[in-house]
């Protein structure tokens, strides 16, 4: 004989039901079955949970997708729509556009300039030579020395020694010899933004000089002797910033050439001695000093400056 709530109870052991078992208080809560061993030994320490609950049904209306703005960081700025001067206020894109236009018209001035220098002679560089001439040197000076079959492999050095008159004496002495070039190159070294006057201003003369006198230094043509008046002012103008305590009657220059030294991997015999080539003593005029100079100067004789006290006159390089 079966008992009608017996049955009830042994069906809701197996999750079922019938119209006649009874229903707690709380909604969806069943009668708990009696667990047996190994399902009460497994379900300590976890909560209790209905082993079949009905489907959750979801009401809510889906949320929309999150747009990228609402997605990025809280306090993130926004990025202005577009890029480059269109990114730019009114006033800069102005500002940005006027100076494009300037760095423009500057290259396309540049390189006219350039062209008109190194193209040949037409109407345009006769009628405006001195204006190319003015933009081009010494800053964009153009030549061909690095492109050269044989480029320049010597070190060139100039020289020079002054004649003081002494007074009370009966001879007048002689300076050492005093490396010009030296001086430029101590001047040169180190610094990120060398002048043009240490970098050329004696090279470019001693140049100057070679290329218009022959080897026993006749002049060749009609530059000669206006090459050695831009040497001789050069070297004035350096002397004066020595101190010898006499009068500076003559000077004479020379130069020091040594040849650069061939690469191991190369059969080339080349002397590394170092050569001289001495230039005749030249009486120093009014027309070898600057206008300062010049009006302090007398007829007969330059007047150095004096040395500082306790200072010694720079002497250079020992004489030959």
């Amino acid at each position: 004989m079966v008992i009608d709530g017996d049955r009830g109870g042994m069906d809701a052991d197996h999750g079922g039901g019938t119209g006649d078992e009874k229903k707690l208080a709380g909604p969806g809560v069943r009668a708990r079955p009696e667990p047996d061993q190994d399902a009460e030994s497994a379900s300590v320490g976890k909560p209790d949970a209905d082993p079949d609950p009905p489907p959750a049904t979801d009401t809510t209306e889906p949320s929309p997708e999150p747009s990228p703005a609402a997605s990025a960081a809280p306090g993130a700025a926004r990025r202005r729509p577009g890029a480059g001067m269109a990114a730019l206020s009114l006033p800069y894109q102005i500002v940005a556009a006027l100076a494009l236009s300037l760095i423009g018209l500057v290259a396309c001035a540049h390189i006219a300039m350039i062209f008109l220098h190194v193209a040949p002679s037409n109407t345009l560089t006769k009628q405006h030579g001195e204006v190319v001439d003015d933009w081009v040197y010494p800053e964009f000076e153009q030549n061909w020395k690095l492109f050269a079959p044989n480029p320049l492999q010597q070190n060139v050095s100039v020289h020079v020694r002054a004649e003081l008159a002494s007074d009370g004496a009966d001879s007048n002495s002689v300076t050492h010899w005093i490396n010009l070039s030296r001086e430029d190159g101590e001047a040169i070294r180190g610094n990120f933004l060398p002048s043009h006057v240490d970098q050329n201003e004696l090279r470019r003369a001693w140049d100057f000089y070679t290329g218009s006198h022959d080897s026993e230094n006749h002049s060749t043509g009609l530059r000669g002797e206006l090459s050695e008046l831009y040497i001789r002012r050069i070297v004035m103008l350096r002397l004066a910033e020595h101190g010898y305590g006499g009068t500076v009657e003559r000077i004479q220059v020379r130069s020091a050439v040594r040849h650069v030294g061939v690469p191991t991997w190369s059969d080339e015999k080349i002397s590394t001695k170092t050569e001289y080539r001495e230039l005749p003593w030249w009486n120093v005029s009014s027309s070898d000093l600057s206008e300062a100079a010049a009006t302090d100067r007398s007829p007969q004789a330059v007047t150095s400056p004096q040395p500082q006290a306790g200072t010694s006159p720079q002497t250079g390089e020992a004489g030959k």
